[in-house]
């Protein structure tokens, strides 16, 4: 049986196929555009996302042997896709990473709201979630709700294209409006942020839901009508599940263009810190720190330096011993602020101490420990003590930056054998929802496989422990300038 899971992230698209022994047999890509049509605005044309899908899976599908039995999709998660009654698009979908509405999760802090509905659904507000983007549109684009007949996520529309059904899949529907409790929307968290109205638009919650593929999908896609379609859960998910993090402790960490750091649970945290996302598994829980930056940090740090990539910027880190030379760097350069481990969308970057001893070397070690210790401090917040570390995602092909968050967490990080780690779980998730395995830990103890282990070196734990403390120290000294930061941005 031939299997090709979708992986939709934010700018690229995969598709991949796995023959009947679980092995990778074919692998297709294609990137799509974010459009920042203005200051602090993230979306993309829902139909490009589509028809990326259509060209990567029709590609996968010419390449393997024998026909395709079953497909599964997940995806970037958050975010608005509105669409109207025919399941149409009425504009362009709106990215978790948008800040648009920066200023109302700000207001919601400050009165407490967003503390309040934490108790509820555990999950910290951001301006890239559906209920920070509805507040926005009611006030400045109306006439597109009242063209919109449903809410869906990135997931859901090429679930709702491949299908014809609209759905929120169980961890997609986590935040914001869910009682993590009954699993179920809860009207007292609409009531709180005055979203009566938009009930309308929020489609049924359903666990990796699974329907036929439509004879205008099958078409698009060179499949045959009728077989099975899994909406797995979202990106952040399905990677922790293709990282083989399935039991509760079990942690894990993406560095993409979000840094997540995440940790299987038992029980929803409902009662600490109103920080990060507490997302619904299958018989569980995830808990999870997504940052508004992490790869890109990179991105800019080589556009920066003058640097080729990330190889360059790794080579660049190595000659710079550990401190970076007393350079501290605070890697919050979204224009959404942070969300993680802490919520502020006023948060900025800095780049601290700098003198005319430091050079590129500096400031490139600078930046990956930086971000390294925002792992660390994501670590922390979930309260967990695990025995080890997995990674995945793009930035773990750097070797010097995995040896940096063994020494900097203390604990030893492993790869999966996987390149596509969130098409690997949504694989895993699709077993189990189809029946074809009995549960996803079997499904991942069967076909997930991971690599040697990246060990802490020697020695260097005890100086990052006093490295994060300052970190912490200075973020704190940083963040009284925050607000006067984003006054002078408005003056600007």
């Amino acid at each position: 049986m031939a299997v090709i899971c979708v992986d939709a992230g934010t700018t690229v698209i995969k598709a991949v196929a796995y023959d009947a022994t679980g092995a990778e047999s074919a692998l297709a890509r294609r990137g799509t555009a974010v459009s920042r049509p203005a200051p602090g605005h993230a979306e993309q044309d829902m139909d490009a996302v589509w028809d990326a899908v259509t060209a990567t899976v029709r590609e996968v599908a010419a390449a393997v042997a024998g026909p395709v039995e079953l497909v599964a999709v997940t995806a970037q998660g958050d975010g608005c896709w509105l669409v109207d009654a025919s399941g149409e698009p009425t504009g362009p979908a709106v990215l978790w990473n948008d800040a648009r509405a920066a200023a109302t999760v700000d207001a919601w802090t400050r009165d407490g709201l967003a503390a309040a509905a934490f108790l509820v659904n555990g999950s910290s507000a951001a301006s890239g979630l559906p209920h920070a983007v509805l507040s926005w549109l009611r006030a400045h684009d109306p006439a597109r709700l009242d063209r919109s007949a449903a809410l869906l996520t990135c997931g859901g529309w090429i679930w709702s294209r491949l299908t014809g059904e609209l759905a929120a899949e169980e961890s997609d529907a986590s935040a914001p409006f869910m009682d993590l409790r009954t699993r179920a929307y809860a009207p007292e968290l609409l009531s709180l942020f005055g979203l009566e109205w938009a009930e309308r638009l929020l489609p049924p919650v359903r666990s990796c839901p699974v329907a036929g593929l439509t004879a205008r999908a099958a078409d698009a896609l060179g499949l045959r009508a009728g077989i099975p379609v899994v909406m797995a859960p979202y990106d952040i998910v399905t990677t922790a599940l293709g990282a083989g993090a399935v039991a509760p402790g079990q942690a894990c960490a993406i560095l993409g263009t979000t840094l997540c750091t995440e940790v299987v649970a038992e029980t929803p945290a409902l009662d600490g810190e109103p920080t990060g996302i507490t997302i619904a598994l299958p018989g569980g829980y995830l808990r999870a720190f997504p940052t508004f930056a992490g790869t890109e940090v990179v991105q800019w740090t080589c556009r920066l330096l003058g640097l080729g990539g990330p190889e360059e910027l790794g080579e660049l880190a190595g000659r710079s011993e550990p401190g970076a030379g007393g350079l501290a760097f605070l890697p919050y350069l979204s224009p959404a602020g942070e969300r993680a481990p802490f919520s502020d969308p006023l948060a900025r970057g800095a780049l601290l101490g700098l003198s005319f001893e430091h050079g590129p070397e500096q400031i490139a070690r600078a930046a990956l420990e930086g971000l390294t210790l925002v792992i660390r401090d994501c670590l922390a917040a979930t309260g967990t003590d695990p025995a080890e570390l997995r990674v995945c995602g793009g930035g773990s092909a750097s070797a010097t930056w995995l040896g940096l968050i063994a020494d900097v967490t203390g604990l030893p990080v492993r790869r999966p054998a996987d390149a596509e780690v969130g098409a690997r779980g949504a694989y895993v998730a699709a077993l189990a929802a189809t029946g074809a395995a009995p549960s996803i830990a079997a499904a991942a103890a069967e076909h997930v496989r991971l690599r040697d282990a990246v060990e802490p070196g020697p020695g260097r734990r005890a100086r990052y422990d006093r490295l994060f403390e300052d970190f912490l120290t200075l973020r704190a000294g940083h963040a009284g300038a925050w607000p006067l930061l984003a006054e002078m941005r408005g003056r600007a």
